[in-house]
């Protein structure tokens, strides 16, 4: 009997663990996805009390900026009428920190703030040395002539004298630090000191010469506080709802993000867009593929093929226009009027007409193609490569004797990427509360489930048992006629007083 008290009792404790876990399982279950939910809320909205909060304003992940320059092998022949040959040098690679100031909140549920920029050489990663001289077209003579094309001819020979008088020809010989972050130029003081404020520059003239120290222009972007889709996602950008750079509405539109954090909860189908102050313009980026960094997994976005069409391949960006071949986009309006054009490195993507123009250029999707891999829950970056090619028109001019014989071209100047990936302290903080922890819990729950259901399986089991051993040793009564039943304890003495009663009736028996 105590024996089979003893099995119902762990049936009964089985019972109870099973019902625990089960409910653990189905808790979690239910709750698990609001749970994630709310801390992938919280860790992404602009909360200045919040985690998120501090990591936006002072990124840890470290930035790269590399630079390759494409020096012309030929120029004397270019002169003469030849193809330019080039070659690509590099990359320099720059430690790029960016600090955000000027934080400011507003009640529309958005912030405004000034990101400032600077840039640290790195030999150790670079190919060459900031020391290297480097040959490419004079961008002050050739903008210029082809600015002064419509002149009179006696304005573009005027033009043409001040530049032989400052030695200037149609290319310079310049080490990669003066061509990228600038170098004393008399001409540029003598061009101000005519018309003061005519160049934008005060004595030095590079590439970049504007961009160390300086901030992209005021982004105002939502906090994420009253509405989380909307997290990140640009308000305005100096005051402007939209740029006034391009020929239509479409083209001038303020999109997306200032390209460092997305709004959470992705899926292939969610638009990627970002707002460029370099490239003066927004960026829609498409879904590619998924993938994972690290452990991480990701969704790929890439650059569309026809970002830099012209509009006769892809009407959207008529607006972009004047417009030359597909595959560059003429950016000289929010570039002092100079003959500028954008496109992917090495041409990537455009006219072939362009490259056969041109000796020296390799496009290749895996170097060239600008990307961004986001964890889709999140929407922050764990990975990606924003690249772009400057490019320099050049034709002959007839009035600037500098120009002599080139044919026209647009010819390559440099091209660069920004680019970084999230690692150190900060990735593994990330992966484990963001991906090693739910993973945890997502397997816990099912586990959960199906250890409680085992558990209830095994408790009725082993209480079936355990009524069937006690039921079988219970004795049980033989059915006696009539309905009688008889009972092992009082047949013995039924039976002696039976007997007595029938010796003292027939005693000579």
């Amino acid at each position: 009997m105590a024996r089979c008290c003893s099995a119902f009792r762990a049936a009964l404790g089985l019972a109870i663990a099973g019902l625990l876990c089960l409910g653990s399982g189905v808790f979690l279950v239910v709750s698990l996805p609001a749970i994630m939910e709310e801390q992938v809320v919280k860790n992404v909205r602009l909360d200045p009390s919040g985690m998120a909060f501090n990591l936006w304003k002072d990124l840890p992940v470290p930035f790269f900026f590399s630079v390759y320059l494409f020096e012309v092998l030929n120029p004397k022949e270019v002169l003469q009428g030849g193809k330019p040959v080039v070659t690509q040098r590099g990359p320099y690679v720059y430690r790029e920190h960016r600090e955000k100031t000027n934080i400011t909140f507003h009640d529309n549920d958005t912030i405004s703030f000034l990101e400032y920029r600077s840039f640290y050489f790195r030999p150790e990663l670079s190919v060459g040395l900031e020391s290297d001289y480097v040959v490419i077209p004079n961008i002050l003579v050739s903008a210029a002539a082809v600015m002064l094309e419509d002149m009179p001819a006696g304005a573009q020979m005027l033009v043409s004298a001040t530049f032989a008088a400052f030695g200037q020809g149609a290319f310079v010989n310049r080490t990669v630090g003066e061509i990228l972050w600038g170098y004393d130029e008399p001409l540029i003081d003598f061009l101000n000191s005519i018309k003061p404020g005519l160049l934008p520059f005060k004595g030095k003239f590079g590439l970049f010469a504007e961009f160390n120290n300086s901030n992209t222009g005021l982004f105002t972007v939502y906090t994420g506080m009253k509405n989380i889709n909307r997290v990140h996602m640009i308000d305005s950008w100096n005051g402007l709802k939209e740029v006034s750079y391009w020929n239509s509405d479409q083209c001038n539109m303020i999109n997306g993000t200032s390209g460092q954090i997305w709004p959470p909860f992705m899926t292939p189908s969610s638009p990627v867009e970002l707002y460029s102050p370099d490239a003066c313009r927004s960026i829609k980026l498409n879904y590619s593929r998924s993938g994972d960094f690290k452990g991480i997994p990701t969704l790929r976005y890439v650059a569309p093929k026809n970002l830099f069409a012209n509009g006769t391949d892809y009407p959207p960006n008529e607006g972009f226009c004047p417009c030359r071949q597909s595959g560059i986009q003429n950016v000289s309006s929010c570039r002092l009027n100079a003959p500028v054009f954008m496109s992917h490195p090495h041409f990537l993507n455009a006219d072939p007409e362009l490259l056969e123009t041109v000796d020296g250029l390799h496009p290749n999707e895996e170097k060239h193609g600008l990307f961004v891999d986001l964890h889709s829950l999140t929407g922050i970056p764990m990975n990606c490569s924003i690249k772009l090619q400057l490019n320099l028109f050049m034709k002959r001019v007839p009035g600037i004797w500098q120009t002599g014989s080139i044919k026209t071209v647009v010819l390559p100047l440099i091209w660069f990427s920004e680019s970084g990936e999230i690692e150190g302290d900060v990735f593994t903080m990330y992966r484990t509360f963001m991906v090693t922890i739910p993973a945890v819990l997502n397997y816990a729950q099912y586990i959960l489930v199906a250890l409680g259901g085992l558990l209830l399986v095994t408790a009725t089991l082993l209480g079936l048992r355990s009524k069937r051993d006690a039921q079988a040793k219970t004795p049980q009564m033989p059915n006696l006629p009539n309905g009688q039943i008889q009972d092992s304890e009082t047949t013995p003495l039924l039976q002696k007083d039976s007997n007595t009663v029938h010796s003292s009736i027939f005693p000579d028996t």
